[in-house]
């Protein structure tokens, strides 16, 4: 899985002032209400920061993080430090239990560039999550790697901050490599310059709701990003919820 977020970490909350977590959060706990379900535990899956995990846990929930990033893990200690969090690859984790829901954001699912990753992330997803559980989950859309991302280069700057974004999207291979470029300023005045490597990969619709079949899931909702709104030709993000109904060997 590309990109470790090392150095990206320190600036990550700074350079995602675009992402509404609040609302992803109120509409994770507008499904968990539909969906007649009060989870106790739930598990934040490549948490990142956690500010989506502390914002659950504000809503009453007891939470468990996990992300394959130490430097974004210490950002989400400061802000979590009554939840646990776990420093894991979320093709591999282990949790000492099961949870009652999953939640994996932010296109975290995209990360998963190898072939098998999707049927093992979701597999391991049922294996821990009790009998009739939720899994919620959001992709960047095929729209958005082919039209928005594609081989697209943008700049950004904010709080002495400037960075470059260079895309490209391999439509054969469905991956798109992000080249971050970055200068932070110093206290000296100064910019220190830094570059990073990512990469995702398009996943199709189609093949996402395989995965999740042949691993048990059911999807029961399927939104425009964080809106109750069905998903469109032109949806930037694809918001998942799913249940597991058909259980598969619980972890001991």
């Amino acid at each position: 899985m590309t990109g470790a977020y090392s150095r990206f970490a320190a600036l990550y909350d700074k350079l995602t002032f675009d992402v509404d977590y609040r609302t992803a959060a109120k509409q994770m706990k507008r499904i968990f209400d539909s969906e007649k379900k009060k989870p106790s535990l739930v598990l934040d899956l490549a948490c990142g920061t956690g500010t989506l995990t502390k914002l659950l846990s504000e809503q009453g929930y007891d939470m468990i993080g996990v992300d394959a990033s130490d430097a974004m893990l210490n950002s989400a200690r400061e802000k979590c430090p009554d939840s646990l969090l776990l420093l894991q690859d979320m093709r591999e984790f282990e949790l000492y239990g099961t949870v009652d829901a999953i939640v994996c954001m932010l296109d975290s699912i995209n990360y998963l560039t190898d072939d098998g990753d999707l049927d093992t992330v979701f597999h391991l997803c049922n294996n821990y999550l009790n009998p009739d559980g939720l899994l919620l989950f959001d992709v960047n859309s095929e729209y958005k790697f082919r039209h928005i991302l594609a081989d697209q280069t943008y700049t950004f700057e904010t709080d002495g901050i400037f960075y470059v974004w260079e895309n490209h999207f391999d439509a054969q291979s469905r991956l798109c490599d992000f080249y971050l470029t970055f200068f932070h300023e110093r206290q000296n005045g100064l910019y220190e310059r830094f570059d990073e490597i990512h990469t995702e990969r398009c996943y199709l619709r189609q093949e996402i709701e395989q995965a999740l079949c042949c691993q048990g899931f059911t999807v029961i909702g399927c939104y425009d990003g964080y809106t109750d709104k069905p998903v469109q030709v032109s949806s930037e993000r694809i918001f998942f919820v799913c249940r597991n109904t058909q259980p598969i060997q619980k972890a001991e």
